[in-house]
């Protein structure tokens, strides 16, 4: 083996590399011809590549760490992932190691990390709207209508009535009030129906009544907030009232033809696609209607939660979003968004009221939604441990609740300063779903052992 190695690799390479010396001895090395310098590490990072490298690998490290530490103490993980974009924007890190933070993430160089940031939070919207599944709505369709837009009716009251004294310090200049009105609604009504989907299966809960009638308040609750806030973008984009006519019929047309013929057809057919091409053709369907939406003048965001939601009628490429193309986009290009959250949340701008503020916001917040939702589920008949476990549940904001405070920061809705107090708002809530569902639990346990 050895001499036909030698024969078969050694002969050719020794007589190509002789021909090559014997052709080139007449001409020479030109000698004088300056090498080109060899590049440093700090140099070789100033260019576009990898310098994406890096930020890619630092933000999936921290966010994994953060997000590991996060589940040792009982939160879910995505909670670590939203502290450590904060950790690595210029609130922290870049006020700890404000050269390190200059090196990582300078601001002319975050164009293509904010891009796959985006296509990360449309990947995620996509599989947000497939597990909508409209057949959980069966048998209590009635009660998840009450009790979903109770707990928007409510916060969304309390977030019209703060506009009034909050527009004048945190509406940006030239900006719309009903816009940014209708923008704090929202954002105070909002439920990260995902991050309720984990904590329900985390804490034991599937199956039972209460997380049952959860996901269909929470697929209400979200569907019915992010119709408001399409309104709301089609209102900010719109250039007069024709302008604003034509973006809502055409988002109308586009919402009707992906919720009714072509639902139907992929609930009919989407149980005999292949997988890989299922995949390939779920993937454009999304970038698709993303651009059809972008277009129009509504987000790409709305556009992809449109194709999940003509998606969800088939289990089969519901099974496929799920398990094939969602992971990608939890795993590694969520992280990127968390983190281009947390560059543009500078909370070292917050003045002492403004964390006085945030508190207030953060209780006005959890009255609201938790108060709505227990009261129309105790109005309904619901038994009171289980009320209060929904209104609980309704009240975590998480990532939902990001991408609609970055979505109303780059249509110039709201300040820095107010973005970065409601991206706390949505942390606080979501950290103290878990510790609140424990105390109800325990305490329900010990009410029953006392009744036995």
């Amino acid at each position: 083996m050895l001499r036909r190695y030698a024969w078969l690799v050694g002969l050719p390479l020794t007589l190509g590399l002789a021909w090559l010396l014997w052709v080139a001895a007449p001409v020479g090395f030109a000698p004088g011809v300056a090498a080109p310098p060899v590049p440093d590490a700090t140099s070789a990072l100033a260019q576009p590549l990898p310098r994406f490298l890096l930020q890619l690998l630092v933000v999936l490290a921290a966010a994994k760490f953060a997000g590991a530490l996060m589940r040792r103490i009982g939160q879910p993980a995505v909670i670590g992932e939203m502290l450590a974009g904060i950790v690595l924007g210029p609130s922290l890190l870049g006020w700890a190691w404000p050269g390190l933070h200059a090196a990582v993430f300078p601001a002319d160089g975050l164009g293509a990390f904010k891009l796959v940031s985006q296509l990360g939070v449309l990947v995620f919207m996509f599989a947000a709207g497939a597990e909508f599944e409209l057949s959980r709505l069966r048998g209590q369709r009635r009660l998840a209508l009450v009790v979903g837009h109770a707990g928007i009716a409510l916060p969304f009251l309390l977030g019209l009535l703060l506009a009034w004294p909050l527009a004048a310090a945190y509406a940006p200049a030239g900006t719309d009030f009903i816009a940014f009105a209708l923008f704090l609604g929202v954002a105070l009504s909002v439920t990260a129906f995902p991050v309720l989907l984990r904590i329900i299966e985390e804490r034991g809960y599937r199956g039972l009544p209460v997380a049952t009638l959860a996901i269909a308040c929470a697929a209400v609750s979200d569907a019915s907030a992010w119709a408001i806030l399409g309104a709301v973008v089609a209102w900010t984009q719109s250039q007069g009232p024709g302008h604003l006519l034509l973006n809502l019929g055409l988002s109308a047309a586009l919402a009707w033809a992906l919720l009714g013929p072509l639902r139907a057809r992929l609930t009919r057919q989407g149980e005999h696609a292949s997988p890989p091409a299922a995949m390939v053709g779920l993937i454009l369907m999304a970038l698709a209607c993303a651009l059809v939406t972008e277009l129009i003048g509504l987000h790409l965001l709305f556009g992809a939660f449109l194709a999940g939601l003509a998606v969800s009628g088939s289990p089969a490429l519901r099974d496929i979003v799920t398990q094939r193309i969602e992971p990608f986009a939890v795993v590694v290009l969520l992280p990127l968004f968390f983190a281009s959250t947390g560059l543009a949340t500078r909370v070292d701008l917050l003045s002492g009221s403004e964390w006085l503020l945030c508190l207030g916001l953060t209780g006005v917040a959890t009255l609201g939604k938790l108060g709505g939702t227990v009261l129309a589920a105790r109005w309904c008949g619901v038994v009171p441990a289980d009320a209060w476990r929904l209104g609980i549940l309704m009240n975590t904001r998480g990532l939902m609740e990001l991408i609609v405070l970055s979505l109303g920061y780059e249509l110039g809705l709201i300040d820095q300063r107010l973005y970065a107090i409601l991206v706390l708002v949505a942390i606080i809530t979501t950290v103290l779903t878990g510790p609140l569902l424990g105390w109800l639990d325990r305490s329900a346990g010990r009410t029953q052992s006392a009744a036995t």
